[in-house]
């Protein structure tokens, strides 16, 4: 259409001017039209070339767009994103993340969902979740992640405990009524089972909450104790109790499914958690 000879289109398409006449025979059979008819020197359209040539040159224009780098805009970009992240993950990270996402992104709409650890992956790779924050055993091992911080859990209890004032040994320590969060699975099995057991303790578990927040409520009506991640006790009211020996420290971490390594709202999102967590 632009140049109306089939020699200056092939030498543009990089193609023989025989290649350029059979395709131009193809897209005859086709349309059912000749579309170009010989002149003196070259072709000329027919009326129903030209009535295409519009919505090709549309087309051919939006091709080039999706070959073109996309400009990414926070401010503009809509849509929504679905966090999937434990109790614990809810109340220490996603109030600050949540606070920059809807600052700098006020049109894009953020869905958080309790962790489903036996469902995870079929939700991610579905992509119903497209960000899950929790503890690494929690992830698929193939998924890429970044740490953002190591938690540690400390010995709390109600201020108005009768352990509160004491200075308990491990042994005693074990032998308290004590109160776990077991958000993955509802039973009386807590994270820290096997460090008591290395020192050939077990604990007196008495409450399984499913959920980290709640605990706190429940220490303040029992006589009772409970291990929580240091971060999640900031702003209570419960009394630490010291230990001569502490429970290994364990990573924090987000994770996305590898399909999404390069799409640039999932990398905005990571960029966000890295200033807040990987400052140098």
């Amino acid at each position: 259409m632009r140049e109306q000879n089939a020699s200056k289109a092939a030498a543009q398409l990089g193609l023989t001017q025989q290649a350029v006449s059979e395709q131009l025979k193809k897209l005859r059979d086709v349309f059912d039209d000749r579309l170009f008819l010989r002149k003196t020197n070259g072709f000329v359209p027919t009326p129903f070339a030209q009535s295409l040539s519009i919505e090709i040159d549309r087309l051919l224009l939006d091709f080039q767009a999706l070959l073109s780098p996309k400009r990414f805009d926070p401010k503009t970009i809509g849509g929504s994103f679905v966090i999937s992240a434990t109790d614990y993950a809810q109340q220490v990270v996603l109030p600050s993340l949540i606070s920059k996402l809807r600052c700098q992104s006020p049109h894009l709409k953020i869905i958080v969902r309790d962790f489903e650890i036996d469902s995870l992956p079929e939700l991610m790779e579905s992509g119903k979740v497209n960000l899950a924050i929790a503890f690494p055993d929690y992830i698929p091992k193939a998924y890429p992640t970044l740490k953002l911080f190591a938690e540690h859990h400390v010995c709390v209890t109600s201020a108005n405990s009768s352990i509160a004032q004491l200075a308990p040994s491990l042994a005693e320590v074990a032998s308290y009524p004590t109160i776990i969060a077991s958000p993955s699975r509802p039973n009386f099995k807590g994270s820290i089972d096997d460090w008591f057991k290395h020192f050939g303790l077990k604990r007196n578990v008495v409450v399984s909450a499913p959920c980290f927040s709640i605990v706190p409520m429940y220490l303040e009506t029992t006589d009772s104790i409970a291990f929580l991640p240091s971060r999640a006790i900031k702003g209570s009211n419960l009394i630490e109790i010291q230990l001569d020996q502490s429970p290994e420290p364990f990573d924090v971490i987000a994770a996305w499914h590898p399909r999404y390594n390069d799409d640039q709202l999932q990398q905005w999102v990571i960029s966000k958690l890295k200033e807040e967590y990987l400052k140098t």
